[in-house]
């Protein structure tokens, strides 16, 4: 999976747990728990989707890298 790929899943999967969310307004660095008011629950259904539809497991030290959409794009392209 390359990077586009994987920010288009990304951003898929966070539009499953927040249908209203706008990927205009949210730059590649923002802070998606915090734009996107995620809970403890909506994160961990972020991560089993993103897991199981890319393939790769994603364990709780890959956490950080879950915070922003490049961050997030670069985890997702780098185990796939």
């Amino acid at each position: 999976m390359n990077h586009d790929q994987a920010l288009a899943l990304l951003q898929e999967v966070l539009t499953e747990i927040v249908p209203d969310a706008d990927f205009g307004r949210i730059g590649p660095d923002i802070d998606l728990r915090e734009t996107l008011e995620l809970d403890s629950i909506d994160f961990l259904t972020l991560v089993e989707r993103l897991s199981e539809r890319a393939g790769c497991r994603i364990d709780e030290d890959d956490y950080p890298r879950l915070t922003t959409l490049a961050d997030g794009a670069a985890l997702l392209a780098e185990r796939t």
